[in-house]
């Protein structure tokens, strides 16, 4: 898929604070960070049940109810940040509670999984923090998830539900990380 580069500017205000600046640099390299253990996961899944390619899956992906969080406010012409950092936040709180099938799926690594949904966590709260300091709205999200763990109808379901949420996840990431690099480079 081709990448969407991002237009327009945000609040010209922001470009020049030097706390904002920090800000960016830092939750960039949280956000690689977060990148770094969700790959790490999708290693074990290609090892452990020899899912590694999206392409030979799209079949049984027609088959589960496994939703593509949108971050379309993160490369609009009209970017604006409020809307990106908000939805960045959304997808964050939905990944978070999607995770605990990764949980389910790889016991073995259940430190990684609850290492990334912290460091999840963290992210979330920084930007929410960014954006209550520039006097931006904020959604408070409940600390327990209110959305329901996909069902799946056979382990296997089981294990392409996995793989595709960390596929999904990993390219939600990746558009939060450009959008974050935009910010930091006007």
């Amino acid at each position: 898929a081709p990448w969407r580069t991002l237009h327009g500017a945000p609040l010209a205000e922001l470009s020049g604070d030097q706390d904002f600046q920090l800000f960016l640099q830092r939750n960039l390299e949280f956000t690689r960070k977060i990148l770094g253990d969700v790959a790490a996961l999708q290693r074990v899944v290609c090892d452990t049940f020899q899912l590694c390619k999206e392409d030979e899956l799209q079949l049984v992906r027609q088959d589960l109810d496994i939703a593509q969080v949108p971050l379309e406010q993160c490369h609009r012409r009209t970017f604006q940040p409020e809307t990106c950092f908000s939805q960045i936040r959304a997808g964050l709180h939905a990944y978070h509670g999607s995770l605990a099938t990764i949980q389910n799926l790889l016991p073995g690594h259940a430190g990684l999984v609850e290492t990334l949904q912290l460091d999840m966590a963290n992210l979330s709260s920084n930007i929410q923090q960014q954006m209550e300091d520039l006097g931006l709205a904020t959604v408070t999200y409940p600390s327990e998830n209110q959305n329901p763990l996909p069902t799946f109808s056979s382990h296997f379901h089981h294990q392409v539900g996995g793989f595709f949420i960390l596929a999904n996840f990993q390219r939600f990431l990746e558009t939060a990380y450009r959008a974050l690099r935009h910010l930091a480079n006007l």
